[in-house]
């Protein structure tokens, strides 16, 4: 999962609170729960299909015993794992998909994703934005920095190209790519987001990407927030959970 910067100033009342959010935690199975009432909702079939999988394959297993004369008990105890586990494959993708339906054109859509990476990735979420709410998030991994913005397209180019100076100053020559998430022309759809991260070359070691945060951390904040109040109903969303392979 992708790393967050660290906040010290806040670390005594994230301890205190640390605890009650422990507790509070819903289990994994209420967790399971919790998204298989969601993914019915989205997408009735999903479970039914999941099911399918399982049942057809666990038949498919005794019938396999029967005619090879192996045992069918044998067969089941190797089909019943198998079944289970290419259901239950089929039912995360499909439940990170619509995860990602969701997500699609809410505020914060790509922060959610960044941040929810599998890998050696650090996330600063906010680096710079503008009034009309096109905000730029700086990650830092094995292919450089990355910059990924969500917002208007014209006005994120503007401020991308400006933080891509100020982040050169201390990069020096190591790569900057920049990210548009949207689903016009020369942009990254949401559901897609991570799969490009992940494509991008690994230009540096550990010890360069090490390197190359601690050069980041000199430079001054640029961000520029609205002023006010953030609309009414703007929620920042949650991000989806890494995809189980």
């Amino acid at each position: 999962m992708a790393k967050k910067p660290k906040d010290t100033s806040n670390s005594q009342a994230t301890a205190k609170g640390g605890a009650g959010e422990q507790q509070k935690r819903p289990g994994r199975f209420k967790q399971l729960g919790m998204v298989a009432k969601v993914v019915h909702k989205q997408s009735p079939k999903t479970i039914p299909t999941a099911v399918g999988i399982f049942v057809g394959l666990v038949a498919l297993s005794v019938v396999g015993g029967l005619v090879t004369g192996g045992g069918w008990l044998y067969w089941l105890s190797l089909g019943i794992p198998i079944a289970f586990l290419a259901g239950f494959i089929y039912f995360t993708r499909s439940a990170q998909k619509i995860q990602y339906t969701m997500l699609d054109g809410q505020l914060g859509a790509g922060m959610a994703v960044l941040e929810n990476m599998r890998g050696d990735w650090s996330v600063e979420p906010g680096v710079t934005a503008t009034r009309q709410m096109d905000v730029v998030h700086r990650v830092v991994g094995r292919p450089g920095v990355v910059l990924v913005g969500e917002g208007d397209p014209q006005r994120l180019r503007k401020i991308i190209g400006a933080e891509k100076k100020r982040v050169a100053r201390v990069a020096y020559e190591m790569p900057i790519y920049d990210v548009l998430v949207g689903s016009g022309e020369g942009q990254v759809a949401i559901a897609d987001l991570q799969k490009h991260m992940m494509k991008l070359p690994r230009n540096l070691d550990k010890t360069k990407v090490a390197e190359l945060r601690y050069r980041l951390k000199a430079l001054p904040s640029a961000v520029q927030m609205p002023k006010g109040p953030m609309p009414k109903g703007v929620k920042m969303p949650k991000g989806p959970k890494p995809q189980t392979r």
